[in-house]
């Protein structure tokens, strides 16, 4: 207890000057007394910046959450669960393969030649002396590397095949690239390459493994129509299930990202420092975020929703190699250039090259990545282009995101051709088109809660065998006093919202039995084409709901009329109404027919 109260007063007199001058000295003592201070508040500190590394590292951890919800939202229900069960297991599975080798390569302290390291098992041979944080931190990062790739190959990947290539990245891939960038001796560090946060090391690895992946596998079934040659004709939107889920994993992976950047900071003030490393994160993404919703606006008529959520996911990623370097302008720059980037990126692989990315992974991470990265060798400020720092900084920084996507790609076409011809990497045609929840995991639904079963209740209904006979239940007319009456059933589907006002206006003229149905409906308006992602949607199911009723003396026209007031709002999905001619209406309880069935 009272470490944490010296933590805690140390940390108050942090940023008042400890030490101004020998001459100061304990007038009963003769001591330093403020040196002995600063020297005290040093030990602390670096006590506290090791622990907020460990908090900053469960943050990173808590992002595989984010990328779940964001992955699982922006894909069908269908894969719900095996999307789930990926973004687990590819922090599962990376676990012992960065343990057994993974950290070996990338952050031994016997580093050959600048470029790997020997795995000296030491979490295992010397435990009590193992440099457990620096293992716990450099896994985290790893697992997300690994998951980046799950987005662009949703949907329609075989399970097996991605825990392979999960555990390559975690084993192989990732670790040795990782290795050049932030082992002491690692030879992009001798060049004075920056990438405080993992904008080339994490980003772009895991975007350039998603790109290949999605181009081994190919498109959903669906996504694109093609002629007798083999070439695209059309390109069809595959809206996700749940932008709500998606939304949710944006904030947490925004809340997850401060953790990300901030993990490795020293110091509270200061370019560099915590407290700048939070600015520099937060501003990134939100301008960003305003870029991409202004240019959808413009571009499509609308603010595309998706693209803006990727849009501060894409802003992110850009800050993240810089975070600790530039400015508020500089992170300003930088995430209007990424709010731009996400949005060309998404439509011109979609629409011109045709790969399908379900998340966007390859825009947000790949190519935000790389301008990452660059962007460190124009708005560094110390060493920038456009702070008067040259281009040999800027020259540094090509120089090594070219050669980690370079040693990614080569590793990744390696490993997916392997998957490919010796167990296969694609799911078949009916796992795909029923779902891979069922096929490869067995389960009928994620959301097997919301399935509404028939229930059976058997408290209001007479038991078995002791039916009322109809004579006794009430007494039966067979004969009609209205034998020339006339049925017409009104059938009104429109949107669920405006139900009560249809049943109280349906009140007001006395018709007092109607069914209600929630059906789903689709139809689009002739020259109003909507857009997700870019990309013109076909016709969407919505939900709606579906009033029958059955009139006879209240006319028919009434019905109508009444409807047409209570449902008209001038937009698109106001409903429709249909009239049909009923030959009869038979009460089961009493066997009345005709006009006295409908009388209550």
């Amino acid at each position: 207890m009272s470490e944490i109260v010296a933590v805690i007063f140390f940390g108050a007199l942090r940023g008042v000057p400890a030490r101004r001058g020998s001459e100061q000295r304990s007038a009963s003592e003769g001591k330093a007394f403020p040196y002995q201070t600063s020297l005290l508040m040093e030990v602390y500190m670096s006590e506290v910046w090791s622990v907020w590394f460990l908090i900053g590292a469960a943050l990173v951890f808590f992002m595989q959450c984010g990328f779940a919800m964001v992955e699982t939202g922006f894909t069908r229900a269908k894969n719900a669960g095996n999307i789930i069960m990926k973004n687990l297991m590819d922090f599962c599975i990376g676990t012992p393969m960065f343990m057994l080798l993974g950290f070996g390569l990338m952050m031994s302290e016997n580093y050959f030649f600048g470029v790997i390291g020997k795995p000296n098992m030491q979490l295992f041979t010397n435990f009590a002396e193992g440099d457990w944080s620096a293992f716990v931190f450099n896994l985290v990062f790893c697992a997300t590397a690994a998951t980046i790739v799950s987005g662009s190959m949703a949907e329609r990947t075989k399970f097996s095949a991605y825990c392979i290539y999960s555990a390559v990245i975690s084993a192989v891939v990732y670790p040795i690239e990782a290795g050049w960038v932030w082992n002491s001796q690692g030879w992009l560090v001798q060049l004075g390459f920056v990438d405080f946060a993992g904008g080339a090391a994490i980003h772009s690895v895991g975007g350039t493994a998603a790109l290949i992946g999605a181009i081994f596998l190919g498109p959903r079934i669906g996504k694109y129509d093609y002629d007798k040659d083999g070439k695209v004709t059309k390109v069809h939107a595959i809206p996700g299930h749940s932008l709500t889920l998606g939304a949710l994993g944006t904030f947490i992976l925004w809340f997850g990202w401060y953790g990300f950047n901030g993990a490795a900071c020293t110091q509270l003030l200061g370019v560099g420092g915590l407290a700048a490393v939070f600015t520099t994160t937060t501003i990134a993404p939100a301008v960003a975020a305003v870029t991409t919703m202004i240019f959808t606006w413009v571009k499509n008529g609308k603010p595309d929703v998706s693209m803006t959520l990727n849009a501060s996911l894409a802003g992110l990623v850009a800050i993240t190699p810089t975070c600790a370097t530039v400015d508020a302008l500089g992170a300003s720059i930088i995430g209007i250039v990424s709010g731009i980037i996400v949005v060309v990126v998404v439509e011109f692989l979609d629409m011109k090259l045709h790969i399908d990315d379900p998340v966007g992974a390859v825009a947000v991470h790949l190519a935000n990545g790389i301008w990452g990265t660059l962007s460190d060798g124009l708005f560094n400020v110390e060493s920038g282009v456009f702070y008067g720092g040259g281009v040999k900084h800027l020259g540094v920084q090509c120089l090594g995101e070219f050669t980690i996507v370079a040693w990614t790609t080569v590793c990744m076409i390696i490993t997916f051709s392997l998957i490919k011809k010796l167990h296969g990497l694609r799911a078949s045609r009916e796992e795909e088109i029923i779902g891979l929840d069922k096929l490869e995991h067995g389960i009928d639904s994620s959301y097997a809660g919301f399935i509404m079963a028939p229930q059976v209740l058997g408290g209001d209904s007479p038991a078995s065998g002791e039916s009322v006979p109809v004579e006794k239940a009430v007494p039966v007319a067979k004969a009609t006093a209205r034998p020339d009456a006339k049925f017409h059933m009104v059938t009104i589907i429109t949107r669920q919202s405006k139900f009560d006002e249809l049943k109280t206006a349906m009140n007001d003229i006395n018709v007092t039995g109607m069914t209600v149905t929630n059906v789903l409906g689709c139809g689009q308006q002739h020259g109003n084409v909507q857009k997700y992602r870019g990309v013109e949607m076909d016709m969407t199911l919505l939900p709606k709901i579906k009033v029958d009723i059955v009139v006879s003396e209240v006319p028919v026209d009434l019905v109508v009329t009444a409807a047409k007031e209570v449902l008209y709002t001038g937009h698109i999905g106001d409903g429709k109404i249909f009239v049909y001619d009923v030959q009869n209406v038979v009460k089961v309880r009493t066997g009345e027919e005709g006009y006295e069935a409908l009388q209550d």
